[in-house]
């Protein structure tokens, strides 16, 4: 063409968590069947969403209004109840008390990620979390033109970020105007203590930031894991926190998400950039209107926080299996997860080489295998052999904007026998591989 037309930071977007499933469809053309330890989707692995949700559902499709535009920021019925739980959460100590304007819902956290970057000025940095989850490390880079600036989290103190590794990036960086974190965490599984939360807070106070809190698992904690929300440690500091109902119905295929605004009459800046991301969803019209109707009648009912109890529980059995089973291999790392949907394992220094492989069968496949392997990370080299062995797809963790290798699966697979079996062969071929050599 007469003019370049790809956009600068085209290539900073990065999705490993759906990109690999490019690589495992052309593996699965060699008569491999895949088993997608790739995404967090209960739904797809067999979990049902309860009846008594379905049916709600179900009541509030025959209305005619479900078919309706909404708001622009969302049902005001439903952004009054999210933002009286907020408030309910804030009564005591440091929590923030808002109202309805200050809810924001989007078409998924997809698109809420993609606004808050988007409309970011392009010099005022987010610095995030490593590893990362894609999306926000994605959008951070592309709105910036530069790689995500991340600080660690650090595998050997259950994933903790390392608040002096945070403070001393925000002291000599003034391009950072504001810090990411996600808890609890993904792909990790971390929850952060309210102590940690409290000196996150500190330092946005101090260097003048605004903080984001991508809280989509704040309702599926376990193994004595205790949830805190921004909300309540945030004071006077500007922020704001990204929910959504995908993980805790679950309803991913909902894109149903939302923003909570925090303290934005306090900073004029901040309310200005609050401002433009809601004058760009004007632009959209609005959010899909279901699912936002039911969010009252759910979560107010009490059969729902018996149905967060009972996956919690769930969740924290899977996690402790997953640890079991991973824990005696000497040469990776792994810690109990405390919150989401996911289990990380992380190779030690040194362990992964370049011609290792795994056992495969078809001479054009593991031909196959040999080609795409050259010049990647080598997590991701693993990953692709385990894919040619087993057909299981695994996330690398390099693809989570990380220098650690290593990879993510899901806690997810309803079928006990089968996931057992999943965890073990990953096991076995983690042995296999590091020993082997082409």
């Amino acid at each position: 063409m007469r003019r370049d037309i790809v956009h600068s930071s085209a290539d900073e977007l990065k999705y490993e968590i759906r990109e690999i499933v490019l690589f495992a469809r052309e593996v699965e053309k060699f008569g491999i069947e895949i088993i997608w330890e790739n995404i967090g989707d209960p739904v797809q692995k067999g979990e049902r969403l309860p009846d008594w949700i379905k049916q709600i559902v179900s009541s509030y499709a025959l209305k005619d209004l479900s078919y309706a535009y909404t708001d622009t920021q969302g049902i005001p019925s439903t952004r009054k109840f999210l933002a009286e739980q907020v408030n309910q959460r804030g009564q005591s100590g440091q929590g923030v008390q808002i109202d309805a304007d200050d809810i924001v819902f989007f078409n998924g956290l997809g698109d809420a990620v993609a606004k808050v970057f988007g409309f970011l000025k392009r010099e005022a940095r987010v610095l995030g979390p490593s590893p990362a989850y894609s999306t926000l490390s994605s959008a951070e880079a592309a709105h910036s033109g530069y790689h995500h600036m991340t600080y660690t989290l650090e595998p050997s103190l259950n994933w903790q970020p390392d608040m002096q590794d945070v403070e001393n990036k925000v002291k000599y960086n003034d391009a950072i105007a504001g810090i990411l974190l996600i808890n609890p965490d993904n792909p990790t599984g971390a929850v952060y203590p309210e102590q940690v939360l409290r000196q996150f807070v500190r330092i946005a106070r101090e260097y003048d930031l605004f903080l984001i809190a991508d809280e989509t698992y704040a309702n599926i904690t376990y193994n004595g894991a205790q949830f805190t929300p921004l909300s309540e440690v945030l004071g006077s500091v500007p922020g704001m926190a990204l929910r959504s109902i995908s993980k805790d119905f679950p309803w991913p295929g909902a894109r149903c998400g939302w923003m909570e605004v925090y303290n934005q009459a306090k900073d004029a800046n901040f309310a200005r950039y609050i401002k433009t991301i809601v004058d760009a969803k004007r632009l959209e019209v609005c959010s899909t209107a279901l699912p936002q109707m039911i969010i009252p009648e759910v979560l107010a009912d009490p059969r729902f926080s018996l149905h967060l109890k009972r996956r919690a529980q769930m969740f924290g059995e899977r996690a402790r299996q997953a640890y079991e089973t991973f824990l005696p291999i000497e040469q990776v790392s792994v810690s109990l997860p405390g919150g989401a949907l996911y289990f990380t394992v992380v190779f030690k220094s040194g362990v992964l080489e370049e011609g290792q492989s795994l056992p495969v069968t078809d001479p054009n496949l593991k031909a196959f295998i040999e080609q795409k392997t050259r010049g990647q990370a080598l997590d991701k080299c693993f990953a692709y052999w385990l894919l040619a062995n087993s057909g299981i797809c695994v996330v690398p963790l390099s693809g989570f904007a990380c220098a650690m290798p290593g990879f993510r699966l899901t806690l997810l697979e309803t079928d006990d026998q089968k996931r057992q079996v999943i965890w073990t062969t990953v096991a076995d071929a983690i042995r296999h591989y590091l020993s082997s050599c082409r």
